[in-house]
């Protein structure tokens, strides 16, 4: 069993890595406009992942060597990491639950920022459209998506053809980002979500499992 949690760590830190620095989600949260990059919340939460991931392959290790040695102070330590990484992974599961539309949410009004001022600078400033611009392009190539909805979408394609901004991805596409951004960060919440549930399910049997070991060991005579 004490395998099974170094397997499971070792899975859930490879999601949680990859979630970290997949390609979509990272274009989007490491560009920088104004000196500001975009909300984090989404980071917070992979970061906890890859913590739970990394600490579980060293407390299952820690389960293993006592499960070997019969030691009944190396399993009690193991139980007790593991009631503390229950506890966390509980906690982290009630802020996530809490928090499940906020990722998308912050995604989009900084978008909407952003957008609003390419279009402005865009427009009025030719010597500006390569700030605001340039970071909108970003979010457009990345996720295939033009403008906040279907009335700034085409009015975006028109100024593109105009020659006035040079804004919407290569492909043409007229999907609003507001729709785009809600289906990318509520997929890899959900991930998340899924991989934090298997977590909490492995640790309660490890702890049950730890627990018996710790007290067939205390009962067993001693020659």
């Amino acid at each position: 069993m004490c395998c099974v949690l170094q397997l499971a760590g070792g899975v859930i830190l490879g999601v949680a890595l990859w979630l970290r620095h997949e390609p979509k989600t990272s274009n989007l949260l490491d560009v920088k406009f104004d000196g500001a990059h975009p909300p984090s919340t989404f980071y917070i939460s992979v970061h906890i992942l890859i913590a739970v991931g990394a600490v579980m392959m060293v407390v299952g290790f820690l389960g293993c060597y006592g499960a070997i040695q019969e030691s009944q102070c190396l399993l009690g330590t193991f139980f007790t990491c593991l009631v503390i990484l229950f506890a966390c992974e509980v906690a982290a599961g009630i802020w996530g639950f809490m928090h499940k539309d906020t990722v998308s949410k912050e995604m989009i009004n900084y978008y909407d920022s952003v957008y609003d001022k390419a279009m402005t600078q865009s427009i009025t400033d030719k010597d500006k459209k390569t700030t605001a611009a340039s970071v909108l392009k970003v979010f457009h190539e990345t996720l295939s998506c033009c403008g906040k909805g279907l009335g700034t979408s085409i009015f975006t394609s028109i100024t593109d053809t105009m020659g006035m901004t040079e804004i919407c991805p290569s492909s043409g596409v007229s999907v609003d980002c507001h729709k785009r951004i809600d289906e990318l960060f509520t997929g890899k919440i959900y991930l998340i979500g899924i991989a934090a549930l298997v977590v909490a399910v492995i640790m309660i049997f490890e702890m049950i499992f730890s627990m018996v070991l710790c007290c067939g060991i205390r009962n067993s005579p001693v020659y």
